[in-house]
């Protein structure tokens, strides 16, 4: 076998399998690494999302690793810790507009209290459903690469005024501000950052505590940015309007505890189940980036990747070297 993929849901394996040639033998699960229990790697060239804990023992054995997602960063981690040569890919390109839209969808949906919405229609009442509208609101993206571009031309588009912060200013179309500034000014941030040793927990709760009451808080990039426990009080307390995650601290935990309905929870996931009974919180599975088109494009970049990686023992989008 000459590439196995684990965390491939069914929509995305039919769209891989589609583009795989003949010559290329793999293998498929929906399964994470450590769900699956799988003491040795089952072929040279492992792919994986974000969730899969890929065993330290493997490093030695596997030719290569795939990540089939824009962040890179989990990856990074394992091969720091062991094994600094093992060449490592990702998916830079295939699904900005997608995580952007989704961004969207959950800023909206706690604009106009949709949640409550749904949950009124049966009872068909109007009271405390009424919500705001997008233009005129000021939009801060938090983080204007691929992603974060794609959320300023949305914005625009809604007639918000978007303001990005980024330590590298290199978009014409951007009005960029500081950090502080921005906060003082939003009524949505969207968190599309990627995440360093260096900006972990960057959205703390003293730094959101920066922000006009009612602001909403939108996270698409990682988990890691944006501490559960410290959103959880700043909903407590009534100072943020609405939280939109797609992306979780201890990420991987909570995907595996909640698919196994396991009794006990680490605090972080523990914190996330809270979260999630707000009204005015909307938590989605880590799913920004799945639209037909964005998997479809998954799927043909992932071959690309594996393809060339067998041609010439590295990634056509290698993980930088760091």
């Amino acid at each position: 076998m000459d590439v196995f993929f684990y965390e491939a849901f069914e929509e995305e394996e039919t769209a891989l399998r589609s583009f795989m040639p003949e010559s290329v033998s793999a293998g498929f699960t929906y399964k994470t690494i450590q769900e699956s229990r799988d003491s040795d790697p089952p072929a040279p060239i492992i792919s994986i999302r974000t969730q899969s804990a890929i065993p330290p023992e493997w490093a030695g054995s596997i030719s290569a690793l795939l990540a089939r997602s824009t962040g890179y960063d989990h990856l990074l981690t394992y091969r720091k810790k062991h094994n600094a040569e093992l060449p490592c890919g990702y998916l830079p390109l295939y699904c900005n507009r997608a995580v952007a839209e989704q961004a969207m969808l959950l800023w909206m949906s706690l604009l106009r209290k949709l949640p409550r919405q749904i949950d009124n229609f049966t009872r068909f009442h109007r009271d405390g459903l009424t919500g705001s509208e997008c233009e005129h609101k000021t939009l801060l993206v938090v983080g204007v690469g691929n992603i974060g571009l794609e959320l300023v031309k949305i914005g625009k588009g809604l007639g918000m005024t978007v303001l990005g912060v980024d330590i590298d200013e290199r978009h014409d179309t951007v009005e960029y501000i500081s950090i502080e500034e921005g906060l003082k000014r939003a009524d949505i941030i969207v968190c599309a950052m990627n995440v360093t040793d260096d900006n972990r927990d960057y959205f703390k709760y003293m730094l959101l505590k920066k922000t006009h009451p009612g602001t909403l808080f939108i996270n698409i990039a990682r988990g890691e940015l944006s501490p559960t426990g410290d959103l959880l009080r700043l909903i407590s307390e009534g100072h943020l309007g609405g939280v939109g995650l797609d992306v979780y601290t201890e990420e991987s935990a909570l995907a595996v505890s909640l698919r196994s309905s396991a009794g006990k929870h680490s605090d972080a996931v523990d914190a996330v189940m809270q979260l999630n009974a707000f009204p005015n919180v909307i938590c989605t599975p880590h799913n920004a980036f799945n639209t037909r088109e964005a998997v479809s494009r998954k799927a043909a970049q992932s071959i690309q990747q594996i393809l060339h990686f067998l041609s010439h023992s590295r990634f056509k989008w290698p993980v930088p070297l760091q």
